[in-house]
């Protein structure tokens, strides 16, 4: 569920295509300048597909759906295949149902869980504080192309997940895979909800 948790929150646009940055601009990339980037999408509907590759299973396990985030902390992952389900995150509160049953639990409960949500709804709103607040970042590329990568920095959640890598072009996700301390692990991939 945890893997499933961080792989559900992500939501991209089609990458823009522009000329290359001056070295300035190069220069200026960090954290900083793609937590501002982020911070302008207010909302967002994708279409995803998610492989979890996991250790006692001979085959990766695949699913899809949409998702939708609406700044700052409204989540939602409308699973489809290969079974229906609907996990929506509103600012604390977490919500699932599955077979015909919902279940409401309160993230405080669960701070692993609410880690692992932070990692996504954080990068979304473009929130530094609240990603610092579970992790350490580190980022690699330019405005083009960039990945965020997210090591826990508590002993608790890294005897969990190992990382946390975000890919992206300016301000879209495209991409989120999770390590887990086991050595299992999923991928997100995104589409925009018109693309084919």
């Amino acid at each position: 569920m945890l893997a499933c948790l961080g792989g559900a929150l992500i939501l991209a646009a089609p990458p823009a295509t522009q000329a290359a940055e001056p070295p300035a601009a190069s220069a200026a990339w960090g954290v900083d300048q793609l937590m501002s980037a982020l911070a302008q999408r207010k909302s967002g509907r994708v279409r995803f597909t998610e492989t979890k590759y996991l250790a006692m299973l001979e085959r990766p396990v695949e699913s899809s759906g949409e998702l939708v985030f609406v700044a700052p902390d409204h989540l939602e992952k409308r699973t489809v295949a290969p079974k229906p389900e609907n996990l929506v995150l509103d600012g604390d509160m977490m919500t699932v149902e599955r077979d015909g049953k919902r279940f409401v639990m309160p993230l405080q409960n669960y701070p692993e869980i609410a880690a692992f949500i932070e990692s996504i709804r954080g990068t979304l709103a473009g929130n530094r504080n609240a990603l610092e607040r579970y992790y350490r970042l580190g980022i690699e590329g330019r405005a083009t192309r960039w990945t965020l990568t997210l090591t826990p920095a508590d002993s608790r959640m890294a005897g969990i997940v190992r990382q946390v890598r975000i890919e992206g072009a300016r301000d879209t996700l495209d991409s989120v895979e999770i390590v887990q301390a086991d050595g299992d692990r999923s991928v997100m991939k995104i589409k925009t909800a018109g693309a084919p």
